[in-house]
């Protein structure tokens, strides 16, 4: 009672439980959240930003804090800016579902957009658009159009985000959108992209009319857009190629590899005529060439197969599936096999579009398959989609495997699994007559098994099995139906009871028995099973009446009042059937026609795989994976009968006066007054040549004071050309980074050849820039300067090697000056002033002094070898040529290309390549240049300006920059003259693909370390006594990569770093004498770019170990 009494007392002082119908459930407490309201009301940013903080917890929680809205709302207007970030977060959560709270702060939206921090114009633009309300459509279309021309790509892509929200509220604005739509896709910013094209998808997909200017770009930029942004513009461009270039399959079906076909040319009676007809259709078929945009796509996916995203690796998957040739899916095999070892969702997704593939092409699937062999740990979706995978595998040469493989299955404890493996061996057993008997025994075998289920399920797949060879196969027959007395499975029953009421005439004696004991248990069995005893009472009445005329009559009088009307109905049909009441006549008739409907032969029944048909749906679609359209699928457009129209996709490039290279063929001995005297000719009788010359002046004046900037140690060459340059208005040697490899005149020796007008040099300026404009990434485009000619003479050869120096303007420390006392720090722009004074009191080692002179000038030059920088590794190492057109092949005209270990200033990820030209014909070659170019995955070329002409016996040099994009494929375009056209290629060695990098030995010791593991390659090499100076070794190292020498204080240790010039991925050399005697080392090469790093990692190992 006291405890009675005490819960009374303390339950009375509360208010809330005074109505006895009140209790916790429905107790209402209107003062929730009151702490954070009030701290939302304070004038204190400090409250005010722990309050959001809890408020964004709560969402990421999942709880309700919409209740919270009116407080929040209030604080939109905030001048902190992180309170106003959370307080946006909160809204676009909550701004659809308090819409009329929204729009009183569209106006603070609207100053939201115009605000000074990116983030806020972004989550202000994003709140706008999660308010469906149609009366605001407008305001969110202006919006979005600011958001378009805003200068930042993040809220570039949150206003592509937009787009989708807007048509979805109202579908009315779809030409406004799709204009916004179709300036932004002309956005080179890899942010913006996958946004852009998500929003072409969801507004206007049929409109690809808007893609043919930016598909080569979008292709360019495919690598680096963000992962589901790849996702959106290869499922894109998959529906674009499918429309815009030919099915490169379409004369392949014929020779088409699949087992099911072959048997039925085999036997064709008319094989021979069909043969000759095949082969004359053939002849009379076009030749198919793929276009150079299809094979640009193909190229441009193919390394997003190594993306850790597997929707991205599908993505390319499907689209090498639906557009490339068969010959070039292998290709992405690897790409899927590796999925599976993801997660149990990929694995799924990614085995369906596997089964749905082999079922068309098994052969690429062969080499891989051990990884489709179930695994204990895998769940039974997974096991059942192996199953169906090693199943659509199978063929007469790896039968025997898969069918032990089975075997083992058969024996899991999984029962379902178990069932599905039964079914798979049927399957092989109908694929392939050779095994079928083989098939047939096993299956048998298994009716022995304990466990019910394995017999149900054998018993229905033998069933099956039989129909293809009855006759052969009696006593299997008769074996099943001793087991009718044991299985209660319904189905096997009912299979049993079918296979004796069929093959009835083949177990005579057999049959009647079967049915005695059916008709016992006939009012107990399932209603499947008593249909088939009604059938097999029907056919044995048709074959053996003496026997079974009695207990026909009696299992159809038992199933004519059966609580089924179904079993009542066929009891009903088949009375009258086989038991009509007529005439004699009548039921003679009667009798025949009965045996033809009940006894007809049945057809074998075809075991197929449950993914045939699935690939009329995209592959890695969800309608594939449902099987089903689902809202919102696209079905795949058909290839064109007739090719379209390719030059559509060509860029047209504005024409830009651009009077820089006149300026640079006026590098020769031509005055001042000539070079005016040229422009005027040019312009006639133009008012406007005044002004374009004054602007190309101060545009030059700006560049050069730019370049004095960062050229602070060669100021007193610079200041004596700038004078030079006063007299004749040609550009000195202090050339800006826009420049592309521009020497100066003291180091050039130009021929008569150069002496042309200024109109003929703008015209091939502008189609240089035409060219590129075409062909070059985001950051090639943005690029417009023009690459210098540097044209030799043989005569005159020798005289540029003497000369060669300079063009690494070090005049300051070659030329003239005092003997150098510390070791020289010979190249100063590489050189920070720490790692100067890290380096004054450093030895390099006595042998590399000794071995070249006594002279203080030998030794400033061994250590500049030591130290082997941008342009010369100071070992006096002569690059190698390679041809690249020969004089036979080329008419005349023979090239050479070399890889010139110097900065390509006009984009410093490209490696400069120095290709001469050299005319062997008795007449002169015009209009030299670079053609049509093939760029595969990431290759940017940068085009080397026009030669005007060539005259016989006479050689020019000039000077291209390629950016290989850290690869070894080679670089592929045409070379154009007047006249002809040569399709040539460049093959990068591996070694030119590395820039020096000078890093003290502390940094270096701290990459390597970070660069160990799978991104280290060692071994042990020897070298004879006499080779192991650090002088040789420094020169057999830069013989294989453009290395450079990092300081070591141990004398034994030799340290060499670079880095790839596309991505800057660090390359360390270390090579190690453990025995200087005996003349062993120890070489480790460093790198995440794998492949780059073993390829230079073998080829060190063979210089110095040769």
């Amino acid at each position: 009672m006291s405890y009675n009494n005490d819960r009374t007392s303390s339950a009375s002082g509360d208010d809330t439980m005074q109505d006895p119908s009140a209790g916790a459930l429905f107790n209402v407490n209107y003062k929730k959240h009151e702490d954070l309201k009030n701290m939302l009301d304070q004038n204190k940013d400090s409250l005010k930003l722990e309050a959001m903080k809890r408020i964004i917890g709560m969402v990421a929680r999942g709880k309700n804090a919409s209740m919270l809205f009116p407080a929040v709302v209030k604080n939109v207007a905030c001048k902190n800016i992180e309170v106003k970030k959370l307080v946006y977060v909160y809204l676009e959560r909550y701004a659809e579902e308090q819409q009329d709270l929204a729009l009183l702060s569209i106006s603070t939206f609207q100053r939201g957009l115009k605000d000074s921090n990116q983030m806020i114009r972004a989550s202000a633009l994003r709140v706008l658009s999660s308010i469906r309300v149609p009366i605001i459509v407008p305001i969110m279309l202006l919006a979005i159009k600011e958001g378009v021309n805003d200068m930042c790509p993040f809220v570039r892509k949150t206003a592509a985000h937009a787009i989708p929200k807007l048509y979805s509220l109202d579908s009315d604005q779809k030409e406004n959108l799709i204009e916004i739509i179709d300036k932004m896709l002309g956005d080179r910013t890899t942010l913006v992209a996958g946004s852009v094209v998500m929003a072409f998808e969801e507004v206007c997909p049929d409109r690809i009319d808007l893609i043919h200017r930016h598909f080569r770009k979008l292709c360019s930029l495919l690598v680096d857009v963000d992962e589901w942004g790849q996702i959106s513009i290869i499922s894109m461009l998959t529906r674009y190629a499918r429309t815009q270039f030919l099915n490169p399959n379409e004369h392949e079906n014929v020779n088409d590899d699949d087992d099911e076909d072959k048997p039925f040319y085999d036997e064709d009676d008319d094989e021979e005529d069909e043969d000759s007809d095949e082969e004359k259709a053939k002849n009379k078929r076009p030749k198919y060439i793929m276009d150079p945009d299809h094979r640009m796509l193909l190229k441009s996916t193919r390394s997003l197969l190594q993306s850790r995203n597997a929707a991205v690796v599908m993505a390319v998957s499907q689209l090498y599936y639906h557009v490339a040739p068969k010959s070039e899916f292998n290709t992405v095999v690897k790409g899927l096999i590796r999925l599976l070892r993801g997660r149990r969702e990929v694995q799924f997704i990614v085995l369906q579009n596997i089964a749905s593939i082999s079922l068309k092409r098994k052969s690429v699937f062969g080499p891989y398959l051990k990884s489709f062999y179930v695994r204990s740990t895998d769940p039974t979706h997974v096991r059942v989609l192996k199953l169906e995978v090693l199943t659509n595998l199978a063929t007469e040469s790896n039968i025997a495997v898969i069918l032990r493989e089975f075997q083992t299955y058969v024996r899991s404890s999984d029962k379902q699994f178990v069932a599905h493996t039964i079914q798979a061996i049927a399957r092989c057993a109908t694929n392939i007559t050779e095994v079928t008997d083989t098939c047939l025994s096993g299956l048998v075998n298994l009716l022995s098994n304990r466990d019910e289920s394995v017999v149900a399920e054998s018993v229905v797949v033998i069933k099956k099995l039989l129909q293809m060879n009855p006759s052969q196969h009696c006593d299997i027959i008769k074996e099943m139906s001793k087991l009718l007395d044991q299985i209660q499975v319904p189905m096997a029953r009912a299979s049993i009871l079918w296979l004796i009421g069929e093959y009835c005439e083949i177990v005579p004696k057999l049959a009647p028995d079967v049915l005695r004991k059916a008709a016992k248990q006939f009012t107990s069995q399932e209603e499947i099973v008593k249909l088939q005893i009604i059938n097999l009472a029907a056919k044995l009445y048709l074959t053996n009446s003496k026997q079974t005329k009695l207990i026909t009559q009696y299992v159809l009088q038992l199933a004519k009042y059966d609580q089924n009307y179904d079993i009542r109905d066929r009891a009903r049909f088949i009375r009258h059937l086989i038991m009509p009441a007529g005439e004699s006549g009548d039921v003679g008739n009667f009798r025949k026609s009965a045996k033809k409907i009940l006894l007809a032969a049945k057809p074998a029944p075809v075991l197929e795989s449950q993914f045939k048909g699935r690939d009329v749906y995209q592959i890695g679609s969800l309608s594939h994976a449902l099987n089903t359209e689902v809202s919102g699928y696209h079905p795949l457009p058909d290839f064109p009968v007739e090719k379209p129209d390719p030059s559509v996709r060509n860029v047209e490039v504005p024409k830009v006066v651009d009077i820089e290279p006149a300026k640079i063929a006026g590098r020769k001995s031509s005055s001042k007054k000539s070079k005016k005297k040229a422009k005027s000719s040019f312009y006639s009788d133009e008012d406007e040549e005044s002004e374009e010359e004054e602007e190309e002046e101060v545009e030059d004046e700006s560049e050069e004071e730019s370049e004095e900037e960062s050229d602070e140690e060669s100021d007193d060459d610079d200041d004596e050309e700038d004078e030079d340059s006063s007299e004749t208005e040609g550009p000195d040697s202090r050339i800006s980074e826009s420049d592309v490899g521009v020497t100066s005149p003291k180091q050039l020796t130009m021929s008569q050849n150069s002496e042309k007008t200024s109109d003929e040099e703008e015209e091939s300026s502008e189609e240089e820039d035409s060219s590129e404009e075409e062909t070059s990434s985001s950051e090639e485009e943005e690029s417009s300067e023009e690459e210098e000619v540097v044209v030799v003479s043989k005569k005159k050869k020798k005289e540029k090697k003497q000369q060669e120096v300079n063009l690494l303007d070090l005049d300051d420390f070659m030329g003239g000056s005092p003997a150098y006392t510390a070791p020289p720090i010979p190249v100063v722009n590489l050189l920070t002033p720490t790692i100067t004074s890290d380096l004054a009191g450093l030895s390099f080692g006595g042998s590399s002094a000794n071995s070249t002179g006594g002279g203080d000038g030998t030794n400033a030059t061994a250590s500049s070898g030591m130290m082997s920088f941008v342009q010369t590794t100071g070992m006096n190492l002569k690059q190698e040529s390679f041809p690249l057109l020969h004089r036979v092949t080329g008419e005349g005209l023979e090239v050479k290309y070399k890889f010139v270990r110097e900065v390509f200033k006009p984009n410093d990820k490209m490696v400069a390549v120095e290709l001469e030209f050299i005319n062997n014909h008795t007449n002169p070659i015009r209009e030299i240049s670079i053609g049509d170019k093939k760029l595969h995955g990431g290759l940017v070329v940068h085009d080397f300006q026009e030669i005007e002409i060539l005259e016989p016996e006479e050689s020019v040099t000039a000077i291209m920059g390629v950016d290989f994009a850290d690869t070894t494929q080679s670089l592929a375009f045409e070379l154009r003259t007047k006249t002809r056209k040569f399709n040539v290629s460049i093959k990068p060695p591996v070694g030119e693909l590395v820039i020096p990098w000078s890093v003290p030995q502390t940094e270096f010791l701290k990459s390597k370390a970070s660069l160990a593991g799978m991104n280290e390659n060692k071994s042990k090499l020897k070298m004879s006594a006499n080779e192991c100076t650090m002088k040789e070794i420094a020169e057999r190292v830069y013989q294989v990569a453009n290395l450079c020498r990092v300081p070591s204080t141990e004398n034994n240790i030799h340290r060499f770093a670079g880095k790839t010039a596309h991505n800057s991925s660090p390359l360390l050399v270390t090579f190690v004498m453990t025995s200087l005697e005996n003349g062993e080392g120890e070489l480790s090469v460093n790198c995440d770019k794998m492949v780059i790093g073993s390829i230079i990692f073998k080829q060190l190992k063979d210089k110095l170990g040769s």
